[in-house]
């Protein structure tokens, strides 16, 4: 990799945020979990940052399907050390509605499929998953959030879902008797994968939906509506908080340090 190359931040999330970037440009990364989709590489204030479309370019990507080794790697490979990523969600706590901006503390992973480790073989491997989310990220984006006026739900257990169907109003009731407060299908096993990379990983959610059995029916064209909206508002946080960042990692985060003493020896 060349030098010229190297970032230090990384956006993941939906199409349309690398038309944000300056003279942005795509780049191809092989892993050795496969090539991931085309990352867009762009300046925001001088800061080089990379954007990666989870789902593809054009949204064909189903979230049970993704490559999230391959995503997670290509980054990695890149130089990332910190990440940011952006969630459409349903909300299971009835407080929440839809359009709301939520910073999620803790998540709770109910996938079936997905490979959720880079630690299939020696060493064995156990990363501390007390505080899933980097706490400084999220600070951040909570301050650059309400510095823009916006009413941030700052506490919040995420729990993602297989996909690519909607869930059950029974599982959704499940969920909420579990502490659950919002629904989504591409949190996990990201968060997880960038911890066992020693990156720092945080995500900011919109609420597009109640979940099932808080409205008659959930579909896609909802989904896509909400999103159209709140979108240009989570892009205005994402580049306030990517300047606000350091551009280089100096704090004792839990993410930096993640594989001290996780290993048998």
């Amino acid at each position: 990799m060349r030098n010229s190359e190297k970032v230090n931040i990384a956006v993941i999330g939906g199409t349309g945020f690398e038309k944000l970037f300056k003279s942005a440009k795509s780049l191809r990364v092989k892993t050795p979990y496969g090539t991931a989709p085309v990352l867009f590489i762009g300046t925001v204030d001088d800061r080089k940052v990379a954007f990666l479309p989870r789902h593809g370019l054009n949204h064909s990507v189903p979230p049970h399907r993704i490559n999230y080794r391959a995503n997670l790697h290509a980054l990695h490979k890149l130089g990332v050390e910190q990440i940011m990523s952006t969630n459409a969600v349903g909300a299971i706590n009835r407080d929440f509605q839809s359009g709301d901006v939520v910073v999620p503390h803790d998540l709770i992973d109910f996938t079936k499929t997905r490979p959720t480790t880079f630690y299939d073989k020696a060493p064995v491997t156990h990363i501390d998953m007390s505080q899933p989310y980097c706490p400084e990220i999220r600070k951040l984006l909570i301050q650059t959030a309400r510095g823009k006026g916006l009413q941030v739900r700052d506490k919040a257990v995420l729990v993602c879902t297989e996909g690519p169907r909607y869930e059950t109003p029974a599982e959704i009731e499940m969920f909420r008797r579990l502490g659950s407060d919002i629904v989504g299908m591409t949190g996990c096993p990201e968060a997880v994968l960038a911890r066992e990379l020693e990156m720092c990983y945080a995500t900011i959610c919109y609420v597009s939906n109640m979940a099932a059995g808080m409205q008659q029916r959930l579909s896609a064209l909802e989904v896509s509506k909400v999103s159209k909206k709140i979108l240009p508002v989570i892009q205005e946080v994402l580049i306030g908080t990517v300047k606000g960042l350091p551009l280089k990692r100096e704090r004792d985060c839990p993410c930096s340090s993640a594989l001290r003493d996780a290993r048998f020896q």
